[in-house]
């Protein structure tokens, strides 16, 4: 039951908030969540954005967070890099933010096509260049690298829509190198255990809030958690009808999981 849940797992864009807007219900929802011993914890596959710059974002809207709140593909990445490319050079497709997060948990990042890279690291891009892509394309086809990304995300939802993510950036990329990235992000079921270790939370105690359903549901579903689905972004009750695997929850906005959270 929603009553018994204490760790929540909420996607940022579209779920909660859509670019510098939160949605209505949402402080409440955190608030409540904090009244009842939980936790909210922010799991979302943007790797535009550093942990510190999401802990700015929200205190704009007077929501006081740390660092620990917010487990981003970046950071997860940052994770993954750091222990098994330790010492080793990495080329990184992303934005500032995200090159400064890598240097800054000690892995050898490059913006360059330079000859000792061991990896290629791919995140959502939106400061891309045709220069970034040009130099991605040349270190996997004149290097023997792995090829990594951050999230295989197709689409990031914007005011007018959506703009392309970092799976539609991959994409352009797999399609001119013939070599597909390993996704680290949602929906590897890494981000949500790494939540609960954490936390301390049990897996029972935990729900997984999201707006998509390749993305945010199967996380949950691959994590063994129970899901929500939010239909303020992507997914439509009928694309939730039409997959093999199925949200336990399924609500119009936030504001009406709130109602559920509290039994109303």
């Amino acid at each position: 039951m929603l009553q018994e849940k204490r760790l929540f797992l909420f996607d940022i864009d579209g779920t909660v908030a859509l670019g510098d807007t939160l949605f209505d219900g949402s402080a409440e929802l955190f608030a409540h969540i904090r009244a009842i011993g939980g936790r909210s914890v922010f799991i979302t596959n943007n790797s535009t954005k550093s942990r510190r710059a999401y802990v700015e974002k929200f205190a704009k809207w007077n929501i006081e967070t740390d660092e620990s709140d917010f487990i981003t593909a970046s950071y997860a990445t940052c994770l993954h890099l750091k222990n098994a490319y330790a010492g080793k050079k990495v080329f990184v497709l992303g934005t500032r933010s995200f090159v400064r997060e890598l240097r800054e948990f000690g892995i050898d990042a490059t913006t360059r096509p330079e000859p000792d890279v061991a990896c290629v690291v791919a995140g959502f891009d939106d400061e891309l260049t045709y220069q970034k892509v040009m130099d991605a394309c040349e270190v996997l086809q004149t290097h023997s690298v792995d090829f990594l990304a951050t999230n295989p995300d197709l689409r990031c939802p914007y005011s007018f829509g959506f703009i392309p993510d970092c799976g539609a950036i991959c994409r352009m990329i797999s399609a001119t190198v013939d070599r597909e990235p390993m996704f680290i992000g949602k929906p590897d079921r890494r981000i949500v255990d790494l939540c609960l270790a954490e936390t301390g939370f049990s897996r029972a105690e935990t729900l997984v809030v999201g707006d998509r359903l390749y993305t945010d549901i199967l996380c949950g579903v691959n994590a063994g958690a129970e899901t929500c689905l939010l239909l303020t972004g992507e997914a439509t009750r009928e694309d939730a009808d039409a997959e093999d695997y199925h949200p336990d929850y399924i609500f119009e906005n936030v504001k009406k999981l709130l109602g559920a959270v509290k039994g109303e």
